[in-house]
């Protein structure tokens, strides 16, 4: 059976509790139901694959089985019963596993590819590990840095614990980006503990979009800006003194390319470009003056149409 991250499918943690579950699942579900989107395929299928992690996640049972074995969760159910229907004794495993004469280490080889022992703590470490959320804002991305990150672990008691930890975030770092902690994670059966992950998700910013290392922007100038050209003052992630030259008669929606400006590359640390929209801006609140002025262009333009259509 292929591995479905239930916590994936619903974006939250795996120490997400049953409120934070019921939350997601709920928003979700409203975003991707069939009633709202009629004849979406690809929605009705998302529809159904939220439902199936929510059944899982929101069963305190089953949802501790599915940590334990993962894609083996129902599998392990079947187990369960068939020992408890045998007064604890040696169970036919083949009946639920699809063959005869399935013993108790074939179980385990089946659950995790070798001998009982061995699997079972290759499953503990598994899972001690903890995956959370962490945002990273763009300013963040373009210089890296340390931010102090405060994490809800669960303990060998049960109890949930909050650790504080300082995070470094890696100049040039992509959404998706899992930054491994290690030993900040949940308490192992041996005492030792599991890892922290934390699985970067870039923030959205206000003046900013990210196109792989490159950044796009906006600007917006005057009408006679674009006509006869200008100077004018570009925003920057680390507010920055930056200025761009427009030429002389730049169209609404051009982009201009400043290089060098943009995001650090992960590997090597160059930047990549901004890339300026230009947004041009219809005078409002004419004078009479300067209606004069447009009318008088007019005139001036039709009358060198004129004069070209004759050549």
């Amino acid at each position: 059976m292929d591995y479905k991250d239930y916590y994936k499918i619903l974006g939250v943690s795996r120490t997400a509790n049953p409120n934070e579950i019921k939350t997601v699942y709920r928003r979700l579900a409203r975003k991707y139901h069939p009633d709202v989107n009629p004849g979406d395929q690809a929605a009705e299928a998302r529809f159904k694959e939220i439902n199936e992690a929510y059944e899982v996640l929101a069963d305190p049972e089953k949802r501790k089985r599915y940590d334990m074995f993962g894609s083996n969760w129902r599998r392990t159910g079947s187990f369960d019963e068939a020992f408890r229907q045998s007064g604890g004794q040696s169970a036919n495993f083949g009946d639920f596993f699809g063959g005869a004469g399935v013993g108790f280490s074939e179980f385990f080889e089946m659950l995790f590819g070798g001998g009982p022992d061995r699997r079972t703590r290759t499953a503990s470490f598994a899972a001690a590990d903890v995956e959370e959320n962490f945002e990273v804002s763009l300013a963040e991305v373009l210089v890296g840095g340390h931010r102090i990150f405060t994490v809800r672990v669960p303990s060998r008691d049960g109890s949930i614990r909050q650790r504080r930890i300082d995070v470094k975030i890696p100049p040039g770092v992509r959404d998706g980006k899992r930054l491994r902690i290690s030993g900040e994670g949940s308490m192992r059966s041996d005492g030792s503990r599991g890892d922290l992950f934390l699985r970067v998700r870039i923030t959205q910013d206000p003046k900013f979009e990210r196109d792989g290392d490159d950044l796009m922007t906006d600007v917006r100038v005057e009408l006679v800006e674009a006509m006869l050209g200008s100077e004018v003052s570009i925003p920057t992630l680390d507010d920055s003194p930056l200025t761009m030259r427009i030429p002389p008669e730049t169209r609404d929606g051009s982009r201009l390319r400043l290089r060098g400006q943009g995001l650090p590359r992960a590997d090597t640390g160059v930047r990549g470009d901004m890339l300026v929209r230009v947004r041009v801006q219809l005078p409002e609140n004419l004078t009479e003056r300067e209606r004069d002025l447009f009318r008088e262009m007019a005139e001036l333009r039709a009358k060198r149409s004129v004069r070209t259509t004759v050549n």
